[in-house]
């Protein structure tokens, strides 16, 4: 929902992959921004009303991004497709980060603009990898906060230790700790703090930053 610019390279990327995608927007003149060659469909009409979505083929769809520019009409239209239709993967963008942290404990899963562009914006400064908070006196054990790309989001923290070979001791999300569980999805913003052998962080640093299809 919401054919943006967000929303435009978002269907291009989901298309040029495979998947078989549908735009919504209220403004007809907004699919001018999808190129010509786009294979998806379009549908005018309020993204978080039942006909509109219906229209888009959100009853077998396999998952759902709202992505327009109104804060309310991306949480609504979010909740109807994970509650109305029972779409497992929704993701919603949301630019009030107090806003965010209290749809993220609805069981939503949200990207907040302006914290995730200052975040993003600190990892391009910033060196990536891991940074060691604890270290055993033997050496041979390291806690570290590990930097985690975007493409692990949606995963379970458990896939990501398997690959890794590494164990997740806990989460931060939204500035409060998590225990991760088996359940435990990563989502985007997350800070991973991982406990490895020491001889083992490139390796763990490289696994935690590249795309989970890359691992096969």
């Amino acid at each position: 929902m919401g054919c943006g610019r967000v929303g435009t390279l978002l269907a291009e990327r989901l298309a040029d992959l495979g998947h078989s995608v549908a735009v919504v927007d209220q403004n007809t003149s907004a699919f001018d921004r999808l190129p010509a060659s786009f294979p998806g469909i379009t549908v005018t009409g309020i993204g978080f009303d039942r006909e509109t979505l219906e229209k888009a083929g959100i009853a077998r769809a396999e998952a759902f991004a709202a992505v327009s520019s109104g804060d309310n009409s991306n949480i609504l239209a979010a909740r109807v497709a994970r509650e109305t239709y029972g779409v497992d993967r929704v993701v919603a963008r949301i630019y009030d980060p107090r806003r965010a942290e209290v749809y993220q404990r609805l069981g939503i899963p949200t990207v907040a603009t302006v914290a995730w562009t200052t975040g993003q914006i600190m990892r391009g400064i910033l060196p990536l990898g891991a940074q060691e908070e604890y270290r055993d006196p033997s050496g041979a054990m390291a806690l570290a906060e590990v930097h985690v790309g975007t493409s692990w989001a949606g995963h379970r923290a458990t896939s990501l230790e398997d690959a890794a070979g590494a164990r997740i001791a806990f989460i931060t999300r939204l500035g409060a700790p998590l225990l991760p569980n088996p359940e435990t999805v990563i989502q985007d913003q997350d800070v991973i703090h991982a406990v490895y052998l020491s001889v083992d962080r490139e390796r763990v640093e490289s696994i935690f930053e590249t795309r989970p299809s890359e691992l096969s």
